[in-house]
């Protein structure tokens, strides 16, 4: 049977009209599903207001039962990571009797873009700050065509500082106006592996499954023992060719200079990792994964796809047949909070980069027909998956909506002889009740939040750390303006086949 399907990106990838409109329906699933509960809420209010009060107070109590079950994970996760942070990795690497852990290399991508030198030079001073032998370590610093004369001027002057410090430090052009790609991360990231693999990797005979490669945003910043984390993990999974391995992304770079609304963002993504590193069933690849050069090489990076994070573990999955899965390493990596030079613009950049994580929810056709079409996953691993990828969505797009404003709709919709009933007078008491409860999850955050802060700089007031706990009383309009709106967003192009390009974050440091 063919594996074509492995490389799709979009219904247009299919020749055969049937198949691409079945391509074309999985494409509306995660709107069908976020907008048919939007408007059914609103439609059941109106004819059956008794109905959706029932089920109003019934899907509270389940969020609050959900809220304090992913509290407890993410309390959990927090002291792994902690403990983790405190572990001299090398020294228990060198504890291991099986295999030399000198013998393996981390390959480190850094797609660049328009940023400024400062954001580089940063992430690169990070890389020769850890504590994992340097003579292991080749770094290729990833430019593109596209972005100029500018980017190539910091590249050069990053290389005369940084090149002799690494095993090897490349800087690659990626070509713009490549057939079939996607200008974006994970072209480029495809481009400089295999720059690396032609220049370094084979010319020093280095076997590839002795090769870890990470793909880290130029403005990622590494801990003093994370590769050493990192290959410690490698080197004790069961069959560590099949996994992928996820650090916890940390915003905590500019984190004193961010607004509130997108700190809360930030640490609200922050968290949502930390839970997920608890629950390593459902855990997928996100930001500053690392994984196999072998299987990096043999999957194929994607190069056609916005998402390139999730793709290529989703790829993996079914290239593999099932047999993949993401390690959590609990151990953070600090990136940068979205900040630009004014407030409206950095709200502006808040949601379009939501918008672009949204955008995975173009993984949910890929998956339905890639499972579909692979037949040796079994069916229940298929229908796991498929659920929690189209629930994941699904709450992103509506649960804010439903939890902190369509409550009231019976009461608005449901007409005299709903108002004058029992339940018209208990619904907004209950579910206050309900929702004062569940601030226990708010709570967890903010006391969480302030205790990964790093060090208050000496040019911000005192307020500034009270102002770090009370911007969490922000978290339920964040949550829809930054959360809600553009999933829908996402998920409605989608459905209308208007398909997202790659757009980078602009990145500023204050």
């Amino acid at each position: 049977m063919s594996r074509d399907y492995i490389n799709l990106s979009r219904a247009q990838d299919l020749k055969n009209p049937k198949e691409r409109f079945l391509y074309r329906f999985f494409e509306t699933v995660s709107a069908l599903f976020s907008l048919g509960t939007l408007s059914s809420v609103f439609l059941i209010s109106w004819l059956a207001p008794a109905v959706i009060a029932v089920f109003i107070i019934i899907f509270d109590l389940y969020w609050l039962l959900k809220i304090t079950y992913l509290a407890f994970h993410q309390v959990v996760s927090w002291r792994q990571m902690k403990r983790n942070l405190e572990i001299d990795w090398l020294e228990k690497l060198n504890l291991l009797p099986a295999r030399n852990w000198q013998e393996i290399y981390h390959l480190i991508i850094l797609p660049v873009y328009q940023e400024g030198i400062e954001i580089v030079e940063a992430t690169c001073q990070s890389l020769l700050d850890t504590a994992y032998p340097k003579e292991k370590m080749i770094v290729v610093l990833a430019t593109e065509e596209r972005a100029g004369q500018v980017a190539q001027k910091t590249a050069k002057e990053i290389k005369k500082k940084f090149g002799s410090k690494f095993s090897r430090f490349l800087v690659t052009v990626h070509p713009k106006d490549i057939a079939g790609e996607i200008a974006g991360k994970g072209s480029n990231e495809a481009w400089a592996a295999a720059r690396a693999k032609e220049e370094v990797i084979d010319k020093l005979s280095i076997p590839y499954q002795n090769v870890i490669v990470s793909g880290f945003d130029i403005d990622t910043k590494a801990g003093p023992q994370y590769f050493g984390c990192l290959t410690w993990y490698y080197l004790t999974t069961e069959n560590p060719l099949r996994a992928s391995y996820q650090p916890i992304p940390v915003y905590n770079n500019n984190i004193w200079s961010a607004p509130a609304f997108s700190r809360v963002i930030s640490t609200s993504g922050t968290f949502w990792q930390m839970m997920q590193q608890e629950r390593p069933e459902q855990l997928v690849t996100y930001s500053a994964h690392a994984m196999p050069f072998k299987t990096f090489l043999e999957v194929d990076y994607p190069r056609n796809i916005v998402a390139d994070d999730s793709h290529i573990f989703w790829k993996s999955f079914l290239y593999y047949n099932g047999d993949y899965r993401v390690v959590p390493l609990h151990y953070p990596v600090s990136m940068d909070a979205v900040l630009a030079k004014n407030l409206f613009r950095t709200a502006l950049n808040q949601y379009r980069q939501q918008r672009r994580w949204a955008w995975g929810c173009v993984e949910i056709p890929y998956l339905l027909y890639g499972f579909l079409k692979n037949k040796k996953i079994p069916l229940w691993e298929k229908i796991r998956h498929s659920f929690i990828v189209i629930e994941g969505f699904w709450s992103w797009g509506t649960v804010a909506l439903l939890i902190f404003f369509l409550g009231w709709l019976p009461l608005i919709l449901g007409g005299e002889s709903f108002n004058v009933t029992m339940l018209s007078y208990n619904l907004p008491r209950i579910t206050s009740y309900i929702m004062t409860t569940a601030m226990i999850g708010m709570i967890v955050s903010a006391i969480i939040s302030q205790l990964i802060l790093p060090p208050r700089p000496s040019r911000r007031s005192r307020w500034k750390n009270l102002s770090m706990i009370l911007q969490w009383l922000l978290l339920p309009i964040t949550l829809i303006i930054f959360g809600t709106f553009p999933a829908l967003d996402a998920q409605i192009r989608l459905m209308l086949g208007k398909h997202l390009g790659f757009w980078v974050t602009e990145k500023v440091r204050k």
